[in-house]
C-alpha cells in the first residue's frame, strides 16, 4: 500500500496489568483499530505479584505484528512508537538489557518489611514516619515511599535484602515504560515522571527535577542503578532496526518516552486543565485531576506530582481492585471451571444486562472491594473484600450490581479527600478505561458519587490515545492545549436524585464496615 494521505500515525502501546493492547492511532487522537493479548500476574506467597517481562516483549510483538498485517494505513505513514504501561513496578536487567528476574509489579507488598526495618526506623513518628524523614521527603519531593512496600523503591529493597546476587548483578532498575523503551531503542532511560515513585528525585522545581544523592543515599540503594532523565514530552530516539525489521516499519521511525498508565491516561481522558477530573476504571481506579500546585496529604496518601505535560502538577492517588474485582467475580466465583466463560470477556457483558434488571442499593447487599488491600484514601495492604448482608434470597445479579456499587463508593471516598485537597467541587468528572464502556456502570457512578458523569468515546483507548499524544506533542504534530478539543464524548450521565439519596445512606454503612472491621482484617491477614 502507497501512501496518498498527510495523515501521520503512532503505534501505541498499552500495557496494563492484565494484558498488552497496541493500537494504530492518528496523530490528532483516532483510533483505527487495536489488537489485544493476555499476560498473566503470578502472585506470590506473602503479598507478592510478578510478572514476566519476556512475556510483555512477546506480547508486544504478537499484537503488532497482527495489527500491522491488517494494511489500515501505508507503513510510511507511521512514524513514530509510544507506550503507556502499568507505573510502580520494577524490572531488574543486566548490561545487556536482559530481565534478571520477574518484574516486580505494582500489586507486590513483599518490600515493605525492609522500609520499615532497614529505613524508617525512629522512636518519634508522624504518619509512621520518623520525623526528619518525614520534612525531608515532603520538601524535595512531595511525597515518601508508602507503607504497603508496592512503590518501586520497595521492590529495589526487597532484591537488595532478599536476593542480593541479584541486586548486585543489576545494571539498572527500570520501571514498566521504560522497559518497553530499551527493547524498542536499546537505549537506558527513565523520564521525571516514571521515576518519580522510587522518590529519590527532588521535584521542588517543576522545571528541573533531578535524582537527589541526600535521597538515594538514606534509601541505601546507588545512584548507578537507575537510568538518566529525559523529558515525558521528549524522543528517545530511533526504533532499533531489528525490531523494525520484525514488525516491518520503517527504519526512521521514532520512539516516544510516553509514560506511565496515570500520566498517560490524563492526557487520554482530555481533562487537561487544572481542577478538570477524570475517573479511570480498569483493573485499578483512580480519580485525577491538575492542580497549579505542589501539596501533599500524607494521611489519605494523595499528592500533587509532576505531570507528562511540562511545567504542570496533578493530584494522584489509586484504589487498588476496580474491574479486577469484576474478573475475581467470573473466575474465581463464578465460572472457574466454565471453559467457554472464564476469562471471557464478554461475560461483562452479560454483568451489565444482569445489573440493569437490580434496584439501586442491591437490595441491601454491599461489597467492599479491597481484594488485595487499598492505597486511597486509606494505605492498607491487609484489608480485603467483603460481600455483606447476604441472605437465603439474594441472587447473583444483586452480588454482581452490588460489587459494580461498591467500586463506586470506594471512589466516592477518594474524591472527598482530593475535594477536599483540591477545595473545590469537581464536576463533572469524565470517566475512561474499560469499566467505562459499561452504561450502567456510568450511570452508578453519576448516582454514587452525585456528580455528572462523561463517558469519554472509545474509554478503553484512553491510554493508547494518551500515548499517541505524546508522541505527536514531541513530533511537533499538536499542542498540549490542543488535546481537549480532540477528545469527544460519546454519553453524559446525570444523576438520579432518588438513587443519590439511597447511596448517601448506604455509603455511610460502607465506610462503618471499613471503621467496625479494621482490627479484625489485621488479625487476620497479619
Amino acid at each position: 500500500m502507497t501512501s496518498t494521505s498527510s495523515k501521520k500515525y503512532v503505534l501505541a502501546i498499552d500495557h496494563g496489568t492484565s494484558g498488552m493492547k497496541t493500537a494504530l492511532v492518528s496523530t490528532h487522537g483516532e483510533v483505527l483499530d487495536f489488537v489485544y493479548e493476555h499476560t498473566p500476574v503470578y502472585f506470590q506467597d506473602q503479598g507478592g505479584a510478578e510478572q514476566n517481562p519476556n512475556e510483555w516483549w512477546q506480547a508486544i510483538l504478537n499484537t503488532s505484528k497482527e495489527l500491522l498485517a491488517k494494511e489500515i494505513v501505508p507503513v510510511e505513514d507511521i512514524i513514530a512508537v509510544s507506550s503507556s504501561s502499568q507505573w510502580s513496578g520494577t524490572v531488574a536487567v543486566d548490561e545487556q538489557g536482559n530481565p534478571l528476574m520477574n518484574a516486580i509489579i505494582w500489586m507486590d507488598a513483599r518490600g515493605a518489611k525492609y522500609l520499615k526495618e532497614k529505613v524508617f526506623r525512629g522512636l518519634i513518628k508522624i504518619s509512621g514516619y520518623p520525623l526528619r524523614d518525614i520534612i525531608r521527603f515532603l520538601y524535595k519531593t512531595g511525597g515518601a515511599p508508602t507503607h504497603s512496600g508496592k512503590d518501586p523503591i520497595s521492590h529495589i529493597l526487597f532484591i537488595k535484602y532478599k536476593y542480593p546476587e541479584i541486586y548486585e548483578k543489576t545494571y539498572k532498575f527500570l520501571e514498566c515504560i521504560d522497559y518497553l523503551n530499551l527493547k524498542f531503542t536499546g537505549k537506558f532511560a527513565a523520564s521525571t515522571t516514571s521515576i518519580i515513585l522510587h522518590w529519590i528525585t527532588n521535584n521542588r522545581n517543576i522545571d528541573n527535577v533531578h535524582y537527589d544523592e541526600g535521597l538515594i543515599k538514606r534509601l541505601k540503594v546507588e545512584r548507578n542503578k537507575f537510568p538518566d532523565l529525559h523529558s515525558p514530552t521528549s524522543i528517545l530516539g530511533d526504533i532499533k532496526p531489528d525490531v523494525a525489521d520484525e514488525l516491518g516499519l520503517k527504519h526512521d521511525v521514532k520512539v516516544a518516552m510516553g509514560a506511565p498508565d496515570l500520566q498517560s491516561a490524563v492526557i487520554g481522558s482530555g481533562a487537561i486543565n487544572d481542577y478538570q477530573g477524570h475517573i479511570y476504571i480498569g483493573t485499578s481506579s483512580w480519580l485525577i485531576c491538575h492542580v497549579p500546585y505542589k501539596k501533599t496529604d500524607i494521611s489519605h496518601n494523595i499528592a500533587s506530582i509532576p505531570s507528562v505535560i511540562p511545567g504542570r502538577y496533578f493530584v494522584v492517588n489509586e484504589q487498588e481492585t476496580a474491574g479486577a474485582s469484576l474478573t475475581f467475580l467470573r473466575d474465581n466465583i463464578f465460572y472457574s471451571d466454565n471453559e467457554d466463560l472464564y476469562g471471557n470477556s464478554e461475560v461483562y457483558q452479560s454483568f451489565d444486562k444482569l445489573v440493569e434488571q437490580v434496584p439501586a442499593g442491591s437490595n441491601g447487599v454491599i461489597f467492599t472491594p479491597w481484594l488485595y488491600g487499598e492505597r486511597t484514601p486509606v494505605e492498607d495492604h491487609k484489608l480485603r473484600g467483603n460481600i455483606f448482608n447476604i441472605s437465603l434470597t439474594t441472587k447473583k445479579e444483586e452480588i454482581i450490581r452490588a460489587v459494580f456499587e461498591g467500586v463506586a463508593y470506594n471512589s466516592r471516598w477518594v474524591l472527598k479527600y482530593v475535594e477536599k485537597f483540591t477545595k473545590r467541587r469537581l464536576n463533572p468528572l469524565n470517566i475512561i478505561g474499560g469499566g467505562a464502556k459499561s452504561d450502567i456502570w456510568c450511570q452508578i457512578y453519576a448516582d454514587v458519587l452525585n456528580r455528572t458523569i462523561r463517558q469519554i468515546k472509545d474509554p478503553i483507548q484512553a491510554n493508547a490515545r494518551g500515548a499517541a499524544f505524546i508522541a505527536s506533542v514531541a513530533l511537533g504534530f499538536i499542542k498540549v492545549e490542543e488535546i481537549p478539543h480532540l477528545i469527544h464524548v460519546s454519553k453524559t450521565f446525570t444523576p438520579n436524585p432518588q438513587n443519590v439519596k439511597l447511596y448517601d445512606r448506604i455509603f455511610k454503612e460502607f465506610l462503618l464496615l471499613y471503621k467496625n472491621n479494621k482490627k479484625a482484617y489485621h488479625r487476620l491477614n497479619s
